[in-house]
């Protein structure tokens, strides 16, 4: 099968010939027939330190992913041929302390799909049968493939309450655009949107029309945040910019006994005012690494069912798999909402 592989420490990747996957007695094979690049992939298309440390070369990219279930192993029992699953890429051992207490993501043993074992950017991939999530008959291929980072978002907003609180989200990449959408559907009193790309402030105003659009290239995020709010702040700050001058802003204009989740990826150091920032304000400050598996994959569903919430336009640009050199420039360029890859 067609494979795109990380094969070593430089920068780049390869699309490679390789076996279609072995699977074990709980896993399931899928043929993949829709994935998502995710802004982690090209950290590793690039081998940003901050995360070659967390992979096991050579490896197959991707972890957003939906397939169709076209082998099972022996041992498989709640998933059948024919099934159309998403992926949950945080592969979790199911007997540790963590586990066992219902924090699966934080598992002792815990494994990433598509960083240590081999992912879904590929015709095929091996999934262990309990990191499947089933879909109904019919279940639309790119809707599964964007439900990870969706839960990501939804993660980053639901950790703390939503519904009547004031909530700045900073940047406007595919999951700021998704936890704009989430946080406006969940009730949000006013949403405040931050993006440095015009496009992507655009797409925001889209999904959630009457949230106030903040370009910080054009105008000061945090006066113009603490003017429209009396000089409160916002009762919840969403970090997902992964810049350090946004984490920087996103702290100023929380309001005392506010709530920060941080969930864009900061991979270096950070100066902070902690006495000032945190300390004072006794502010709540929550780190967010994925999902709560299986919790947020249930609010994702139920939020969609209301209707209130469409995240397919995020959805801007498809790729065959072997375009892929194209997709990741697209990506990284910022000028896209989330991009599909179909093998």
């Amino acid at each position: 099968m067609k494979a795109l592989v990380k094969t070593s420490e430089a920068p780049g990747v390869e699309l490679k010939d390789v076996d279609i996957p072995t699977i074990g007695h709980k896993d399931v094979l899928i043929k993949v027939k829709a994935t998502a690049i995710c802004g982690s992939d090209i950290h590793v298309f690039h081998s940003s330190p901050g995360i070659m440390h967390m992979i096991n070369l050579p490896v197959i990219l991707g972890h957003e992913a939906c397939g169709e279930v076209v082998e099972i192993g022996d041992y498989v029992t709640n998933i059948k041929k024919g099934d159309m699953i998403s992926v949950e890429p945080h592969l979790f051992c199911g007997v540790c302390y963590y586990c066992q207490t219902g924090a699966q993501l934080n598992c002792k043993n815990l494994t990433l799909f598509g960083l240590q074992i081999d992912g879904a950017f590929a015709e095929y991939a091996r999934v262990p049968e309990n990191c499947c999530w089933k879909h109904s008959e019919g279940y639309s291929a790119d809707l599964g493939a964007i439900l990870e980072p969706l839960g990501v978002a939804v993660h980053g907003a639901l950790v703390g309450g939503i519904n009547g609180k004031s909530v700045a989200v900073f940047g406007c990449g595919p999951i700021g655009l998704f936890a704009i959408g989430a946080v406006a559907a969940l009730g949000a009193t006013r949403t405040f949107a931050l993006e440095v790309v015009p496009k992507r402030l655009a797409m925001a105003h889209q999904l959630a029309p009457d949230a106030i659009l903040i370009n910080p290239k054009e105008r000061d995020p945090v006066k113009t945040i603490m003017e429209a709010t009396d000089g409160l702040g916002v009762d919840v700050a969403i970090e997902l910019s992964g810049n350090v001058e946004a984490m920087k802003q996103a702290l100023k204009v929380l309001k005392r006994e506010g709530r920060i989740s941080l969930v864009g990826g900061l991979l270096g150091p950070i100066e902070l005012d902690i006495h000032k920032d945190l300390i004072l304000k006794e502010a709540r400050v929550l780190g967010i690494f994925g999902r709560v598996i299986w919790q947020t994959w249930w609010q994702v569903r139920d939020l969609l069912a209301t209707g209130k919430f469409d995240p397919l336009p995020v959805i801007t640009h498809r790729f065959p798999l072997a375009d892929f050199a194209k997709a990741f420039e697209l990506a990284e360029s910022g000028e896209a909402g989330k991009i599909l890859l179909y093998p």
